[in-house]
């Protein structure tokens, strides 16, 4: 007999990395890890920050700890694989959720710099940071790389172009990285988020008018909250989902199939 499906959910023994890990859904998908037996580092710009979620993981008898990182830096990117290298000695799964959106509002008003900035941060990084785990993912034999996307990088909305854009290209290097890296035994998939009620989103679901016409064009009828997007991640983190590379799943109450 084979080993049992259920065990294959399981994540004990293995490592890995969460970034924008203080709060929303990389909060959610590092509590997620966690609870299936994965030993987590969380990122995010402020120590204090992973410190209060981490603690809070212990505390509930998780294993977790918490590294400052922007994922703008790459020094602190550097740093980021070290301390993990330090802490739990191997890399298994790396979250590339970290994201940044500083403009809402058409193209026409989008300079350089705000387009530089989010490409950096939402594209560029998750590259960066992939590029340094992916030696120590080969040397041990494999592991599993999810980038979060969006459902804006398939379906664009009005006064969210950039962040289209970026996350248009994320899916790309997502696939990218799948086909380049099979044979290293590293898969790279990528979750399209819909409307998640976390404060990056803030801006559509506080406003009421948007979030009834929201609510009102979406099969589900209602937006989601960050814990519908962790299980998600946590399949794609282990061995349940060994034969899924280069795979782009949408967790978007029917967004995409909306008229």
């Amino acid at each position: 007999m084979s080993e049992s499906i259920s065990r294959r959910f399981r994540l004990d023994g293995k490592a890995a990395i969460v970034t924008g890990a203080s709060k929303g859904i990389g909060a959610a998908i590092a509590r997620g890890l966690a609870e299936f037996g994965a030993r987590v580092v969380l990122c995010s710009r402020k120590q204090e920050s992973v410190d209060q979620m981490a603690a809070h993981l212990r505390e509930q008898g998780l294993e977790a700890v918490g590294v400052a990182c922007h994922v703008g830096r790459s020094d602190q990117l550097k740093n980021l694989v070290q301390k993990t290298l330090e802490h739990y000695g191997r890399i298994d799964i790396l979250v590339n959720n970290a994201a940044t959106n500083p403009i809402y509002g058409p193209l026409l008003e989008v300079n350089r710099a705000l387009f530089d900035k989010i490409m950096e941060i939402n594209v560029w990084a998750c590259l960066e940071l992939a590029n340094l785990c992916h030696p120590h993912m080969k040397e041990q034999g494999g592991g599993s790389i999810i980038n979060i996307a969006s459902v804006e990088g398939l379906k664009p909305s009005w006064g969210l172009g950039v962040y289209s854009i970026s996350k248009a290209a994320l899916l790309m290097l997502t696939q990218n990285l799948a086909k380049e890296w099979g044979p290293d035994g590293i898969r790279v998939n990528a979750i399209c988020p819909g409307l998640i009620q976390t404060r990056f989103s803030a801006a559509l679901w506080q406003n009421e008018n948007l979030l009834q016409q929201i609510e009102k064009h979406l099969p589900s009828g209602r937006v989601a909250q960050p814990e519908e997007i962790a299980g998600l991640a946590v399949l794609l983190a282990g061995d349940a989902a060994s034969y899924c590379t280069g795979g782009i799943y949408s967790a978007d109450g029917g967004h995409l199939i909306a008229g």
